[in-house]
C-alpha cells in the first residue's frame, strides 16, 4: 500500500525498472515497515540486526532483478515478500554453517562472536585500501552504486564518519547504517574485482 503523498506503485516500478533509483529508493521507503514486520513474524528467532541485513539483501535482489517482476503474475509487495523469505533462509542457514565452523575448547561464551563484531568503527581492510586510493576513483565506485547506497557510502568512505554520525545525521537505525554500508562495501570489492579481471 503506498503511503501518503507518494507516487502510485506502478508508476514507481515503471520508473525503477528503467533504473530510476529515486524511484526504487521510494519503493524502499513506501515497503519497508511491512516487509520487516513480515521477515519477523515468519522468523521469529531472528534479532534487529539480522531483519535489517534481510531487507537490505532482500531491496538490492529485488533492485538488480527488477527488470524481471510481472505484474500480471503478482503484486509486487508479494513478489517483495518472496524474495525477502528466500533470502532469509538463505542468511539462516549460511549463519548455521558458519556456526557449525567453530569449535570452542572451553565454551567461553564471553569472548564474542563473529556476529558481534560486524559492523564495527573500525575501519576493515577494504575501507583502508578504498580510503588510500584516490578520491575521484572512490567517488567513481560510489557514484555506481545503487542509490539506496550512495549518500551513506560516502558519509563513510569520503567523509569518514563513524557509524553513529552517520545515524544520527541519517536518522535511520545503527544497524541499517551498518547493514547498507557493509553491502556498500562488497559492491565495491566487486566493482573492483571485475575490474582487475
Amino acid at each position: 500500500m503506498a503511503r501518503p503523498g507518494s507516487r502510485p506503485i506502478d508508476e514507481l516500478l515503471r520508473l525503477a525498472i528503467i533504473g530510476d533509483g529515486a524511484a526504487f529508493t521510494e519503493l524502499w521507503d513506501t515497503h519497508i515497515d511491512s516487509l520487516r514486520a513480515y521477515i519477523k513474524s515468519r522468523m521469529k528467532n531472528l534479532d534487529d540486526f539480522y531483519v535489517e541485513d534481510i531487507c537490505s539483501r532482500s531491496f538490492e535482489k529485488a533492485f538488480r532483478q527488477i527488470r524481471t517482476y510481472d505484474p500480471a503474475k503478482s503484486r509486487f509487495s508479494t513478489w517483495l515478500m518472496n524474495i525477502a523469505h528466500n533470502t532469509a533462509v538463505d542468511t539462516v542457514e549460511q549463519e548455521n554453517r558458519t556456526q557449525r565452523r567453530y569449535v570452542s575448547i572451553d565454551q567461553d561464551l564471553s569472548a564474542g562472536t563473529a556476529v558481534s563484531t560486524i559492523g564495527s568503527d573500525e575501519d576493515t581492510p577494504l575501507e583502508s585500501i578504498i580510503r588510500g586510493e584516490d578520491k575521484m576513483q572512490t567517488e567513481g565506485y560510489i557514484d555506481g552504486l545503487p542509490e539506496l547506497y550512495r549518500r551513506i557510502a560516502r558519509m563513510r568512505l569520503v567523509d569518514g564518519l563513524q557509524y553513529s554520525e552517520i545515524a544520527e545525521e541519517t536518522g535511520l537505525p545503527l544497524n541499517t547504517v551498518r547493514t547498507r554500508i557493509r553491502r556498500a562495501k562488497a559492491q565495491i570489492d566487486r566493482i573492483k574485482t571485475d575490474e582487475s579481471i
